[in-house]
């Protein structure tokens, strides 16, 4: 199987990257002057903190809190990050996030209406030591990975699912409060659940559709060629089959209205798109109770490869590849089988504890950079 992007060598996609005030960065400015950049220090200096800056400004999200204010420094009142981007260096990304009034977004120095026209010119992909929960994991883990993929795919996904939340929420609240005209009121919030749902669930179907012919040739090769992989979507809602949108939201508004009553006594909605999860599949049935760990590496690592695959398929740009801690959970054959797979074409930047947990001809390759207490050292 060819490398994932060929073997031709791609431009940089990410020049610099300035942080102020950001988890325990006071203050940092980073040029990228190789397509790898191998990020060293111990657990705790704030190696993953660099990359997940990165993943930020490349998805308005972060895999590992959903709360700025976890993220702003303690004692600042905003954290901004901007980065240089592009093959030309011709696009200027900026994001604030602030203790009040939320955020706040830039492109090339034009204030944006929306925060998700920020996502576009870095487009990447994650993987860390939390994704190989992925398996294992409650439904939520898989459902938050299939998000992340779909909003490279479609930048408007994340208004979706922000919009959606809030109209959960606010579903929840009047249930709690009866009072004339709420059945009314209720059967308003229902029909835009349906149509949010809805496109949640086509979205989420329609990703999870393109990448299991992707990810299968890779669980095929990773298991020397005794595992099946598929892919499975379980629906949180009654979806008939075919795929037919208008269906779908008739179908999906009948059960909210079924379910009403008894949601008034368990407290949450038990239909829609929040109680969606993915069925990982080898040999017909869930590697989670099947597989073993190093089984459940390969299938984690399958699915990241697809992901990259996927994302490169739909944009036209080969997007940089995060690896947050990971290498080290891999033995040297899938370190060196990962490597291989992005070839030269995609922008990668690893972070690690010590160089041994890299496969040496691949370090030997990448700009280092050694990070103590939130800032690069003197020398690096």
């Amino acid at each position: 199987m060819r490398s994932l992007a060929g073997q031709r060598a791609s431009p940089i996609l990410l020049h610099r990257l300035e942080l102020n005030a950001f988890r325990n960065y006071s203050h940092l400015q980073l040029e990228l002057v190789a397509p790898r950049l191998l990020v060293l220090g111990n657990n705790g200096e704030g190696k993953s903190n660099l990359l997940e800056a990165v993943e930020l400004l490349g998805s308005l999200r972060s895999h590992r809190c959903s709360n700025d204010k976890d993220i702003i420094q303690r004692g600042a009142s905003r954290s901004r990050l901007r980065a240089l981007v592009g093959a030309d260096r011709g696009d200027e990304l900026t994001l604030e996030l602030r203790q009040q009034g939320g955020r706040w977004a830039q492109r090339n120095g034009k204030t944006l209406e929306r925060q998700a026209d920020l996502i576009g010119p870095l487009r990447c992909v994650g993987f860390s030591a939390l994704d190989l929960e992925l398996v294992r994991g409650e439904p939520s883990l898989r459902r938050h990975w299939l998000d992340r993929v779909v909003q490279q795919l479609e930048p408007v996904y994340g208004e979706l699912l922000s919009r959606h939340g809030r109209l959960l929420r606010q579903r929840s609240q009047l249930l709690r409060r009866p009072g004339p005209g709420l059945e009314e009121l209720l059967d308003a919030f229902d029909l835009q659940l349906a149509l949010v749902g809805t496109r949640l669930h086509r979205r989420r179907h329609r990703a999870l559709r393109r990448l299991e012919p992707l990810a299968a040739p890779w669980q095929q090769r990773l298991s020397g060629g005794r595992e099946h992989l598929e892919l499975r979507y379980l629906a949180g809602s009654v979806l008939a089959e075919p795929e037919d949108e208008q269906g779908w939201q008739e179908s999906l508004l009948l059960q909210l209205k079924e379910q009403r009553q008894q949601e008034r006594q368990l407290g949450h909605c038990g239909v829609g798109p929040q109680r969606d999860d993915v069925a990982l599949l080898l040999g017909g049935e869930p590697a989670r109770r099947l597989g073993s760990a190093g089984q459940q590496r390969c299938l984690v690592l399958a699915l990241k490869l697809a992901e990259l695959e996927l994302v490169r398929q739909v944009s036209g740009i080969a997007p940089l590849l995060l690896l947050d801690d990971v290498l080290a959970e891999l033995d040297p054959q899938r370190q060196q089988l990962l490597l291989e797979a992005i070839g030269e074409g995609h922008q990668c930047l690893v972070s690690a504890t010590h160089l041994q947990s890299c496969v040496s001809d691949w370090r030997h390759r990448a700009q280092l950079v050694q990070i103590r207490a939130g800032a690069i050292e003197p020398g690096d």
